[in-house]
């Protein structure tokens, strides 16, 4: 008996001594996050509490006028309905773009598959303003895709600058580089021999795609997932550089709110909602992950 003592205690003692090492691995991750992220959230719930103020940014107090104010807007509802639209939208449209691109990545050989990849990272060494302008350039009605377009339709003028389409190409070109790294570092974990061994058994490469890559892919497409919906929700250089009034997002509102009207509570109120709304929607999106995975069925 006391010998199993003895290796109980020992055994509880290592996970202890394993534990702690563990925190002190986390620690500086830890103390970032709360110094750069949770410390400035809390200030951001404090200044949304303020009361607004015609002279000033805010007046001290303790107020839920502003959230009152926000959530009975019609017109904040308007733009939380395009705001999600939109992230959707661009969700979709990424997956669709990344998938491919990232399996065509890890099922090249050579010279190919370097091409493939470096195109992706050197997109990524360019400044997102930079990028925004670029695609005001090429939509403009004198650029090369509306050129472009313009031939292929017959149109005399097809307007893709200053709408939703060009805000949506703009998002997408900026999450798409790394939704494709996100699938494509988790494909490459997967023995190419499955997709030999369905081959042999009869299946054919769309179906072998969608029976063996695609589940095996899945924590890639979530990250991807997670990486566009939650950049369209806060996309702030797109809708100003490449949509018009219209194109309103939750970003480009707070940005009226703190810049052009002064008003740091309102702002600071719909910064904490659009943080609130996020944080669900992941829970959300994680759970139902979740549970499709213990079902054993991810598509």
């Amino acid at each position: 008996m006391n010998g199993i003592a003895d290796i109980a205690h020992s055994i509880q003692a290592a996970i202890d001594q394993r534990g702690r090492t563990s925190l002190l691995l986390l620690a500086p991750i830890l103390l970032f996050k709360t110094i750069f992220f949770v410390i400035p959230f809390f200030i951001l719930v404090r200044m949304s509490l303020h009361e607004t103020d015609q002279s000033g940014a805010y007046n001290p107090g303790v107020t839920l006028d502003s959230y009152v104010d926000i959530l009975s807007s019609s017109f904040i509802h308007g733009i939380m309905a395009y705001t999600f639209r939109t992230a959707i939208v661009v969700t979709i449209v990424t997956l669709l773009v990344s998938i491919p691109y990232a399996h065509a990545a890890w099922r090249a050989d050579g010279m190919t598959k370097n091409v493939l990849l470096l195109t992706v990272v050197v997109s990524l060494l360019t400044t997102l303003v930079v990028k925004m302008y670029a695609w005001v350039v090429l939509l403009s009605p004198i650029g090369v895709v509306s050129q472009a377009v313009n031939r292929f339709t017959g149109a005399d003028q097809v307007q893709l600058l200053n709408n939703e389409f060009a805000v949506v190409v703009g998002i997408v070109y900026m999450v798409a580089p790394y939704a494709i790294l996100a699938i494509y570092s988790v494909l490459v974990s997967i023995d190419e021999d499955l997709i030999d061994a369905a081959l042999d058994l009869g299946a054919s490469r769309p179906r072998a795609f969608y029976e063996v890559v695609l589940p095996n892919a899945v924590p890639g497409i979530a990250v991807a997932t997670v990486l566009a919906f939650t950049w369209s929700i806060g996309a702030y250089a797109a809708p100003v550089l490449l949509g018009s009034s219209s194109e309103r997002t939750f970003a480009v509102q707070v940005e009226e709110y703190v810049i052009s009207q002064f008003n740091w509570p309102h702002g600071a109120a719909l910064s904490v909602i659009i943080v609130v709304i996020v944080f669900v929607s992941l829970l959300a999106f994680f759970a139902f992950i979740g549970r499709r995975d213990v079902g054993g069925e991810m598509f």
